[in-house]
């Protein structure tokens, strides 16, 4: 906790820096990362190099500057630049960090963004850590890391923008419309449209928390292939909503993906510590950066999902945790009236997996409280498996989550 309130301090600090600062990066001890089968279990399905990137022939080629935001990033070079929307009250405002690690070899350009909801603060520190932790030296390509999109949101410890807008609602943004979608337009203009690849990190809303997973469109070969790179046990199919981050960069063709790790509100040490690894093996696979012990392939691909909502109001305590396996009729938590002490038991309608849940709070009638990743049957899931080219196939899709 210590390490993170730290890296949350160096974020503030840096955005009262100056626009454009060569980066000293402290590294990031591999000891300190824990093993990923003590928060989901053990991969199984083999995950082969991403095709588009070590076919492209970047590696081992000498690097070029990079060019972003009016600055050059020389190679084998970090810097800190800042980004800042056309906002009315400028004086009133604060330039958002940027921070790029070009690399001294030939790459793809990743970009890494946290806080599109200013209240989830992991994805803040697995940006820090990666950024941080990364040696130019030793990197092919360049990383882009956005640690807070919404500053707004992040001061006010607020999911959404001042105006009380969602900003992940409004990309790719218009330069004439409301002021999220200017902000919107701004940063997918200014940053996005120089990424190869997208992760956009996020946590839990609304007092929900979400166990490690990757949300992608996997009806997108490109971005199918993109989302089991990580290594991360659950991959959820979701094409994503019109407005999302994700869904606008993959519509204009880089591949996206959203990592989900936590809740908000709070920094979660196994959470911060297993996205790292993560994006660590992803870089691993892509053939910019070597890591020590990657994670293995995932273990869970869910075409299908659903919200298990509360029927009566009251004080919600949950049965099960995330990752339990569950089975039909299983008894998912209880909502008990704390003045009639009448009880309503949350009954699940599917087999599958807890992959997002309610933690323990006061809930009203309609209330999403369970998350699960829907286990199909052996036909339908061979249905759904990878062809003879390594291309995932899907025929149902996954019902639209009810965060990101």
């Amino acid at each position: 906790m210590l390490k993170s309130i730290i890296g949350l301090t160096l974020l503030l600090i840096a955005i009262n820096g100056y626009s454009q600062q060569t980066l000293k990066f402290d590294g990031v001890n591999d000891e300190s990362i824990v093993n990923s089968d003590s928060i989901t279990g053990a991969s199984t399905i083999t995950t082969r190099e991403l095709s588009s990137v070590s076919e492209s022939g970047f590696i081992e080629q000498p690097k070029s500057s990079f060019a972003l935001l009016g600055a050059v990033v020389p190679p084998a070079t970090a810097m800190r630049l800042s980004w800042q929307p056309n906002q009315s009250s400028d004086g009133l405002s604060m330039p958002t960090p940027i921070l790029v690690v070009n690399g001294a070899l030939s790459g793809p350009v990743l970009c890494l963004t946290a806080a599109i909801h200013g209240d989830e603060l992991n994805g803040i520190e697995i940006v820090r850590r990666v950024l941080h932790g990364t040696d130019p030296e030793k990197l092919s390509g360049t990383i882009i890391g956005v640690p807070i999109v919404n500053l707004q949101g992040f001061q006010r410890s607020s999911r959404y923008l001042t105006d009380r807008r969602d900003l992940n609602r409004f990309f790719p943004g218009n330069p004439q419309g409301s002021s999220a979608s200017r902000i919107a337009y701004s940063f997918f203009k200014e940053i996005i449209s120089h990424c190869n690849f997208l992760v956009d990190l996020h946590t839990g809303s609304a007092h929900r928390t979400n166990l490690p997973q990757v949300r992608a469109n996997l009806l997108q070969s490109s971005v199918a292939e993109f989302a089991q790179a990580f290594g991360v046990s659950v991959i959820l199919h979701s094409e994503g909503s019109a407005g999302m981050l994700r869904h606008a960069a993959v519509e204009i063709g880089i591949p996206s993906v959203t990592l989900e790790a936590g809740k908000s509100m709070t920094l979660q040490e196994p959470a911060v510590q297993y996205g790292v690894k993560s994006i660590q093996t992803l870089l691993d696979r892509m053939n910019m950066l070597e890591a020590a012990q990657p994670l293995e392939a995932p273990d869970s691909i869910y075409y299908h999902s659903a919200w298990v909502r509360v029927n009566h109001g009251g004080i919600l305590l949950g049965n099960v945790r995330l990752g339990d396996k569950i089975n039909k009729n299983d008894v998912l938590g209880i909502v008990t009236d704390p003045i009639t002490n009448m009880r309503s038991e949350i009954i699940s309608p599917h087999n599958g997996r807890i992959i997002g849940m309610a933690i323990d709070q006061v809930v009203m009638p309609g209330f999403a409280g369970f998350h699960i990743g829907i286990q199909e049957s052996e036909e339908r899931s061979a249905r759904f498996n990878h062809n003879k080219d390594q291309k995932v196939i899907v025929q149902h899709i996954s019902t639209a989550p009810e965060s990101e």
